[in-house]
């Protein structure tokens, strides 16, 4: 073999040898080709292996930055992760996940039901029964609480005593301290008397209507024509005048 051809094929096998080294230079993730899951190494570059899935060895120099861009993730999301801050230090040997939790992509985030407070409707006062005039005339005898239950409204013989509202009578008879007497219960608070009558015009259990007329004006003791007029709330009396229109 002549000189000339000696260096020939001392030239391709020297070709030949470098061709071969660069191939066996290692591959690292970012310049792998994409793949359905990453290839994790070790410090030797080799497949990892004792390695779990989704899971990185960090090698000497490594960051969290730096290993997050060669995942192609946020280095916010591996300290997350990890438990880290983007601040902290990572060692050599340390075991990293680089994966998002395999929770975090199969099982969905309940949405919490908005929470409401039942808004309760404000109570309703009952209505107060409203009072119309017995009779017509002039006030004889206020009310003193204390004293007197009730007013003594003045009138003429014979004028009709008018119900001071809608209500059903519970008596009517004749007692020595009011004489005739008529009492209509309005509800269950309330009720009205009206004594001091000539004669009555309606019965126990009857229903009667405001304005109604249930007696005719009588005389007192004195012969002064007039009736006595009561008011009962919760069983007390109570100053007819704060119940009857002006």
């Amino acid at each position: 073999m002549t000189v000339k051809r000696q260096y020939v094929v001392t030239q391709a096998l020297v070709s030949l040898a470098v061709a071969s080294m660069l191939g066996a230079c290692t591959t690292y993730p970012w310049e792998a080709a994409p793949s359905p899951a990453p290839t994790y190494r070790t410090s030797g570059g080799a497949a990892a292996s004792g390695v779990p899935a989704g899971f990185y060895r960090v090698n000497p120099g490594d960051t969290l930055q730096s290993i997050a861009g060669a995942y192609g993730q946020r280095t916010q999301d591996i300290a997350s992760w990890n438990g880290l801050t983007l601040s902290s230090p990572v060692a050599p040997g340390q075991l990293l996940r680089v994966g998002p939790p395999a929770y975090a992509q199969t099982t969905p985030v309940p949405t919490p039901a908005p929470t409401t407070t039942p808004v309760q409707p404000a109570p309703v006062a009952p209505a107060q029964v409203t009072l119309a005039w017995p009779l017509r005339g002039p006030i004889l005898k206020p009310f003193v609480p204390g004293k007197s239950k009730g007013i003594v409204i003045g009138g003429r013989p014979g004028d009709q005593v008018r119900a001071a509202a809608t209500g059903r009578v519970v008596y009517a008879g004749t007692l020595e301290a009011y004489g005739p007497l008529v009492i209509v219960k309005h509800d269950d608070t309330l009720i009205t008397a009206y004594g001091q009558n000539s004669r009555l015009l309606v019965q126990e259990g009857d229903a009667v209507t405001q304005g109604q007329p249930i007696g005719e004006v009588g005389v007192d003791n004195n012969g002064v024509p007039s009736i006595q007029f009561e008011v009962r709330k919760d069983g007390k009396p109570v100053d007819p005048l704060a119940w009857l229109p002006r």
